[in-house]
């Protein structure tokens, strides 16, 4: 049916989707780190609120889609790898430590370097090195010796669940959800006096959906050759680095179109800001504590199967059995990392 290759077309996608991802979240300072620090130290809850606008719109418009048969939600992985809490709870609460420690999540770190951020860069290769050695390195035997992943016999998500039960359609249960996230979100006046964040928030909610979307699409049209995913920043680091170098391991395909994306974007943002600047570490305590929040990450990522975006958005937007308990345990270990760097802070 094609007439160019599916991974080219799947890294197109990718890439066209994480530019306008990298382009939208740099403008809307969509960040998963400062809104919990802000919310949580600052209190400022704009950033948290801001979540809410944007998996209300991810969720509305990937289960629309999915309702009239643009998307495979089922067909994800979140929802064909069975559902377990220990890799959940584990994953997330290291990745969220490691994210503290690092000042900056995978996509984050993606979206910073976009802007000239050379320590963000530093993040990114330790971070997708970190990954792969949990993935398919020397530590993928411990990995799937501690947390193995089955494959699941039914959808792993709510929505699925409750038409499973009830015989309605699962945008019956997802509707009235991302309305009312969205509610929750723009209950907060401040949040509500910035229209421009808001409609960036959208523009980033329904990127989360287009990945799932144009996937699912690519996936019934090259005869399941493309598989259905969503934007994730962990093992896809891994996977752009060893494209990069080799065209090979795996080729290309819309994870590596999506990293390459997130950076253009950030970059087109940044510049049109005017506020591309070079970066770099100055602090040797900063760069170590960067480097093993960086490795923590990789390790995390990889067994929660997914990041802060993955499981936090992405996942969620599917709804997901494991996306509420990884974010939670996200938030609960950049909680006690921020918590451990103030106090150092304090001691100096």
């Amino acid at each position: 049916m094609w007439e160019i290759s599916a991974p080219v077309l799947a890294g197109s996608a990718g890439l066209i989707i994480g530019l306008v991802l990298g382009y939208a979240a740099r403008m809307g300072d969509f960040c998963t780190l400062n809104a919990i620090e802000s919310a949580a130290y600052g209190g400022d809850q704009r950033r948290a609120r801001l979540w809410g606008v944007v998996l209300g719109v991810a969720i509305i418009a990937l289960f629309t889609a999915e309702a009239l048969g643009l998307a495979l939600i089922t067909q994800s992985p979140y929802h064909m790898i069975a559902f377990n809490p220990m890799a959940a709870i584990f994953g997330g609460l290291v990745f969220g430590y490691g994210m503290a420690l690092a000042g900056n999540c995978g996509f984050g770190a993606l979206v910073r370097l976009g802007g000239g951020d050379l320590r963000s860069f530093l993040i990114v290769m330790i971070m997708a090195v970190a990954g792969f050695i949990t993935l398919a390195g020397p530590l993928s035997p411990l990995r799937v010796a501690l947390f193995p992943q089955i494959d699941a016999e039914t959808p792993q998500g709510f929505a699925h669940a409750f038409s499973a039960m009830t015989g309605l359609a699962p945008l019956v249960l997802a509707l009235p959800l991302g309305l009312g996230l969205i509610a929750l979100g723009l209950a907060h006046p401040h949040l509500r006096a910035s229209p421009r964040t808001v409609a960036w928030g959208v523009v980033v909610g329904l990127a989360i959906a287009g990945a799932f979307i144009a996937t699912s699409i690519l996936h019934l049209g090259t005869l399941a050759a493309i598989p259905v995913e969503g934007f994730t920043f962990t093992a896809p680091l891994g996977r752009t680095i060893l494209y990069l170098m080799t065209s090979s391991a795996g080729g290309l395909n819309f994870a590596v179109g999506s990293v390459v994306g997130v950076v253009l974007g950030a970059a087109i943002a940044a510049f049109w800001r005017r506020r591309f600047r070079w970066e770099a570490c100055e602090d040797p305590r900063e760069l170590g504590r960067q480097v093993t929040g960086a490795c923590l990450m990789g390790v995390g990522g990889v067994v929660a199967v997914g990041c802060s975006v993955g499981q936090g958005a992405s996942a969620m937007a599917t709804l997901a059995y494991s996306a509420p308990l990884v974010f939670v345990s996200i938030i609960a270990g950049a909680m006690v990392g921020l918590r451990q760097l103030l106090r150092g802070f304090q001691s100096v």
